[in-house]
């Protein structure tokens, strides 16, 4: 594996060997071949893919469908069309009956950037925690989105695998073993905890690496298992500061930030929390990403500004 690789290719791969491995693994697309690069698929398995056309009710029923025939069923498209055009099916086809369907939300958050909110995904997380009998994961670098595709692919249930749109280098080391619902602590300091979701975790962590050539003690935690979640974990990693930031590509309602805020009030924690994300009743800006990011405070310099507004508030209120 490279440094740097697009998940929809690694993606692939694992449908590729699941199926060498004797997976009955079968691929639903919605007319979205290129957006979800399956061609090295189709190529080693000509009979397998399904491409319902623009239609993703159909997909995901489909997939539910092949799900209850027995088949491994995993559906590779845009998470905006996925999560919106598709809400009730997913809700009753997949969730309600528990089939047996695996969910790849691809480019979601604002991956399609100048394409603006119609195809921003900054709501998908909050959908599918408000669905029963679905896990859900946000993999933030290449050997995580292998380890948490493999998982699924051998977990029987459904899942959503929230999957970024660019190429991302790595973040852990060929020691690092995905762990469901274990949060991983990827910096280690006592003034700050900031808490990441998926690709921003590495804005998260180059922050981190700012603030610390500036002496400031910043701890990292990247949050990929949003369910199952050890909440005991995620607890005693934020009970360790009074100033926490969460960091998403995302509404601040509904994903990490809330998961954060409840974990806080039902542990008891004191601090200060920052959520970083759309704000309430926004939408991401149309723009490339690092303008949008920028404009919402989530990439590497506007976590640093917010972390020594947090600091420097604490300094005038001693």
């Amino acid at each position: 594996m490279s440094n740097s690789e697009h998940f929809a290719n690694i993606m692939v791969q694992c449908f590729i060997d699941a199926v060498q491995n004797g997976v009955d693994l079968v691929p639903v697309v919605a007319d979205s071949t290129s957006t979800a690069k399956i061609k090295p698929f189709v190529d080693a398995f000509p009979d397998r893919l399904v491409n319902v056309g623009i239609a993703e009710q159909v997909l995901v029923g489909t997939a539910a469908g092949l799900a209850l025939a027995g088949k491994v069923a995993v559906t590779c498209n845009a998470a905006p069309f996925l999560i919106s055009r598709a809400n009730e099916q997913v809700k009753v086809d997949v969730c309600y009956n528990n089939t047996n369907v695996k969910l790849f939300g691809l480019n979601s958050g604002a991956s399609y950037g100048p394409l603006a909110s119609t195809h921003h995904s900054i709501d998908d997380i909050s959908v599918m925690r408000g669905f029963g009998n679905i896990r859900i994961f946000a993999p933030s670098c290449p050997r995580e989105c292998k380890q948490i595709i493999d998982y699924v692919i051998a977990e029987e249930g459904p899942a959503y695998i929230r999957m970024d749109g660019k190429a991302l280098p790595e973040l852990h080391d060929e020691n690092y073993q995905f762990v469901a619902g274990e949060p991983s602590l990827l910096r280690s300091g006592k003034q700050v905890v900031i808490c990441a979701l998926g690709s921003v975790v590495h804005e998260a962590v180059a922050a981190s690496d700012i603030l610390k050539e500036q002496g400031i003690d910043v701890s990292v935690v990247n949050v990929s298992s949003i369910r199952p979640l050890n909440k005991q974990a995620l607890a005693k990693m934020l009970g360790e500061t009074k100033h926490i930031i969460s960091v998403e590509e995302h509404n601040i309602n509904g994903g990490l930030g809330s998961v954060v805020a409840e974990i806080m009030a039902e542990q008891g924690i004191v601090a200060k929390l920052v959520r970083l994300g759309v704000e309430d009743g926004g939408y991401a800006a149309a723009g490339d990403r690092p303008y949008t990011r920028k404009m919402l405070s989530i990439d590497s310099m506007g976590i640093v500004a917010v972390c020594k507004q947090l600091l420097q508030s604490e300094t005038l209120n001693a």
